[in-house]
């Protein structure tokens, strides 16, 4: 109860995944925020969010925070990502998780610290960035610090990247 998880998300432009070591996947939604223009306040987040989509009025938006793989905007994702956080793990622990987070192998380090920063300002004790590819090979059981290469075939909604990964490098 008063420990927390340690959590690993990949974070795609379609949708966002949580998992938990011991219980799996915990958390698959859109990568949707649903916002009042007037006051920006939030409305909706994930699938409430994408159930909007195309059906709002004039003084609601949705907005994608993630495109191809890098966020486009800040504030938005950081809400999306507490959100899935919370739901994640559940509201009822004290100490912050850590996080695992996947993105993209190709985003800048300007981007790559973005996206820590938005996963620490929505709540993680302590953050480790990590590129798609390595990210796929680590969860299928790859063995990427061999010195033989591994082939990854990355296919996402809104990037796919394929690279050979081997002594841990991509």
């Amino acid at each position: 109860m008063f420990g927390s998880d340690d959590i690993a998300i990949d974070l795609g432009t379609a949708s966002v995944l949580c998992v938990i070591k011991g219980k799996g996947i915990v958390l698959r939604e859109p990568a949707v925020v649903a916002v009042d223009k007037a006051t920006r306040g939030i409305l909706a987040v994930g699938e409430d969010a994408r159930l909007l989509l195309g059906r709002t009025p004039g003084d609601i938006q949705t907005i994608r925070p993630v495109r191809d793989g890098v966020i486009v905007d800040f504030e938005m994702a950081e809400i999306m990502l507490h959100y899935f956080i919370r739901k994640a793990v559940g509201t009822h622990y004290m100490i912050k998780p850590r996080v695992v987070i996947s993105v993209p192998s190709v985003i800048s380090t300007v981007e790559r610290r973005a996206v820590g920063e938005a996963v620490r300002m929505a709540g993680a004790r302590s953050i480790q960035v990590v590129e798609h590819p390595l990210s796929a090979a680590l969860g299928t059981g790859l063995p990427v610090y061999e010195p033989e290469g591994s082939l990854v075939v990355d296919i996402g909604g809104g990037t796919s990247e394929i690279a050979v990964i081997s002594l841990g490098g991509l």
